[in-house]
C-alpha cells in the first residue's frame, strides 16, 4: 500500500476558514489544500450539469467542461468575479481566493522525509492526513490520481 495525501471532505470545512499551512517553496502564501478541495469537488460532488450554468456564466471562459464531464478551471483567465459560484445551483465551486496566483499542491514531493507535509501537521480538524490508503467505495474513499485519496459522499 502506498502513502498518499488523504483529505476527508466530511471533516474538512468544519473550521469554516482554512488554517492549514503549506510549505510550497515558490509561493509562501499558497494554500494548496484549496486546489485539492476544488479538484475533489469537481470529480466527486459536481453534478456535471448538461447545460453547466457555471461555465456559461463566466465572462472570461475560465471554466471548461471536459469530455468526461469534469470541470477544469483556467486560473490565469479567472478574474475572481464569482459568477460561477453564484450560478452553480449545488454550491460545488470554490471561488479563487488569490486572483492570478496559482494555488496548487505539489504533494510535498521530495520534501516529506517520513514526517508528513505541513498541511497534515497544521489541520485543526485532522481532515488532512498522510497515510497508507487505498480506494474503498464502501467507505466512500476515492483515488484522484496517484498521490491523492479523498473521502466524500459522491454524487450519483
Amino acid at each position: 500500500m502506498e502513502k498518499r495525501l488523504f483529505i476527508d471532505l466530511e471533516l474538512c470545512n468544519r473550521c469554516r476558514e482554512c488554517h492549514v499551512e503549506c510549505s510550497y517553496l515558490y509561493h509562501p502564501h499558497n494554500i494548496g489544500i484549496t486546489s485539492l478541495r476544488e479538484l475533489a469537488a469537481f470529480f466527486l460532488i459536481c453534478r456535471r450539469c448538461e447545460q453547466a450554468p457555471c461555465v456559461t456564466s463566466c465572462p472570461q471562459e475560465a471554466l471548461e467542461k471536459q469530455e468526461d464531464g469534469v470541470l477544469k478551471r483556467y486560473n490565469m483567465r479567472c478574474i475572481g468575479c464569482k459568477s460561477c459560484v453564484y450560478a452553480c445551483p449545488f454550491g460545488t465551486i470554490y471561488p479563487e481566493t488569490v486572483p492570478y496566483t496559482l494555488s496548487r499542491c505539489d504533494y510535498c514531493l521530495g520534501r516529506v522525509n517520513g514526517v508528513g507535509p505541513d498541511c497534515v501537521k497544521s489541520c485543526p480538524e485532522k481532515a488532512v492526513q498522510y497515510t497508507e490508503i487505498d480506494e474503498s467505495r464502501e467507505e466512500n474513499i476515492f483515488l484522484i490520481g496517484d498521490k491523492l485519496a479523498v473521502r466524500s459522499l459522491p454524487w450519483k
